[in-house]
C-alpha cells in the first residue's frame, strides 16, 4: 500500500514538472515567434526606409543635373 502511495505521489510529482515544461517551451517558442514577428517587421521598415531614400537622391541627382545643364 505505501508503495502503491510512493509511486502515485511520485507520478502526480513528475506529472506537474511535466506540465510546468511544456509551459516553459510553449512560452519560449511563443517568445521565438515574437522576436522574429519583430525583426522581420524591423527589416520590412529598414528596406522601405532605403527605397525612399534612394528616390530622394535621384530626386536630387535629377535637379542637380537640371540646375547644371541650365548653368551651361
Amino acid at each position: 500500500m505505501t508503495t502503491q502511495t510512493f509511486t502515485r505521489s511520485t507520478e502526480m510529482h513528475l506529472l506537474h514538472e511535466d506540465l510546468a515544461r511544456a509551459h516553459c517551451r510553449a512560452s519560449l517558442k511563443d517568445a521565438e515567434q515574437n522576436r522574429r514577428f519583430r525583426l522581420a517587421h524591423q527589416i520590412e521598415k529598414a528596406q522601405k526606409q532605403a527605397e525612399r531614400a534612394g528616390r530622394r537622391a535621384e530626386r536630387a541627382s535629377a535637379r542637380a543635373r537640371l540646375a547644371l545643364a541650365r548653368l551651361v
